[in-house]
């Protein structure tokens, strides 16, 4: 690799991870604390909760990290035309490919790590953190909950209980179910216990009362009654397997004798294409950059800052994919909108840039973005001399 490309490269490369590590750390914070419950609901260790933590970085970090390529090679790219240094490169006459050739190679380079990680390590993380909190919960009743606290075991679904004894028993049970919308059940036994798995709560010597939609209630006293909490954690044998959780090679030829794939064939195929396709947008956005900010501009042309072109269109066609994607849940025939488009946009960026168009925005566009930055720009500074006078 030329000098010249190594330098651009290095500078990209460091942009990207100035724009990439900043904002995975926020979007993984924010899902990371949305999961603080598994602590204190569960009495779980913090090494229990960073394990979770770490289960979690794989799913987002597909999505991230392409929008962070575009701030890297737009931000990258436009430095050095303010620098002067891409119109000296036109100057002297040097290939514009000085310029393609490492933004396209690194863009192959994380379209693969993207391939990787959406396809072998993504699914493994979303079945390991399902089996962490399945397992959290399995003992949720007998060993952790507190006594004389009621405690949310999943939506629609609180327990109480007065005692805890040796041996899993539970004395003084309360409990409340409200997940079935035709009917509103409420518990109490004097005593019961959970079974070692964690599947079911034992209640003895209790009653049960049912009120249904239009206010009628029934009342059964009853000396055993089974509580089933299976699909809490387990089911049908075993933690059940979605789309999400199968590996590749399994999706690519599921067995018709699955339960899951019986009940949600849609949601395996949606898969399938999404993890077929995502890695591309890295590809793409790559190249929609390049087009926005690979050529020398004059300082009066560059009214808004091309990571903002660059960013617009990103977000529209990743939208766009989002949409494609789920629709294929709906109906097969919107499997080919799902590839057509990174590759239609792919190929429309590659001829442009073979053919050295300028990317241009409506100008409604620019005029809407010129005006909010002034007004802002005047706020920020009128908010600011306010500020400094007072000081004085």
């Amino acid at each position: 690799m030329k000098l010249l490309e190594t330098y651009i490269l290095r500078r990209i490369c460091q942009m990207f991870l100035v724009a990439l590590i900043p904002v995975l750390t926020i979007i993984w914070t924010i899902q990371v604390l949305g999961r603080i419950n598994l602590v204190t609901d569960t009495g779980q260790s913090m090494g229990s909760f960073m394990l979770l933590a770490s289960y979690i970085l794989p799913t987002i970090l597909p999505v991230v990290m392409p929008f962070a390529f575009v701030i890297g090679i737009t931000q990258t790219l436009t430095a050095m035309n303010n620098d002067s240094e891409l119109p000296v490169i036109d100057a002297a006459g040097a290939s514009r490919s000085i310029i393609y050739r490492p933004i396209i190679g690194l863009a192959v380079v994380l379209g693969i790590v993207s391939f990787s990680v959406t396809n072998f390590l993504e699914p493994v993380s979303r079945l390991g953190a399902r089996q962490m909190v399945a397992a959290a919960y399995a003992d949720l009743l007998s060993s952790v909950i507190e006594e004389k606290t009621f405690r949310s075991i999943e939506d629609g679904l609180y327990v109480q209980i007065s005692e805890r004894h040796s041996g899993r028993l539970l004395k003084g049970l309360f409990v409340v179910d409200y997940r079935d919308p035709n009917s509103d059940l409420i518990y109490y036994a004097k005593e019961g216990s959970v079974d070692p798995g964690g599947t079911s709560l034992t209640m003895r010597d209790g009653e049960v009362h049912r009120k249904t939609p239009d206010g009628r209630i029934s009342i059964i006293r009853f000396d055993s009654y089974a509580f089933d909490l299976s699909a809490m954690t387990k089911s049908e044998g075993g933690l059940p397997l979605y789309a999400a959780d199968r590996p590749l090679s399994y999706l690519l030829d599921p067995d018709p004798e699955d339960a899951a794939f019986k009940r949600s064939p849609e949601s395996f195929r949606s898969e399938l294409h999404r993890r077929l396709s995502d890695w591309a947008y890295v590809v793409t956005f790559g190249l929609i950059s390049l087009v926005v900010a690979g050529s020398s501009r004059s300082h009066r042309q560059a009214r808004v800052h091309p990571m903002i072109y660059a960013l617009v269109v990103a977000f529209g066609l990743r939208w766009l994919g989002f949409s494609f994607t789920n629709l294929t849940e709906r109906s097969a025939s919107y499997i080919p909108a799902v590839y057509a488009v990174p590759l239609v946009a792919s190929a429309i960026a590659i001829y442009m840039l073979a053919t050295n168009r300028q990317f241009h925005m409506p100008s409604i566009f620019n005029t809407s973005v010129t005006r909010l930055t002034r007004v802002l720009q005047q706020r920020f500074t009128r908010s600011t001399g306010t500020g400094g006078g007072g000081a004085a």
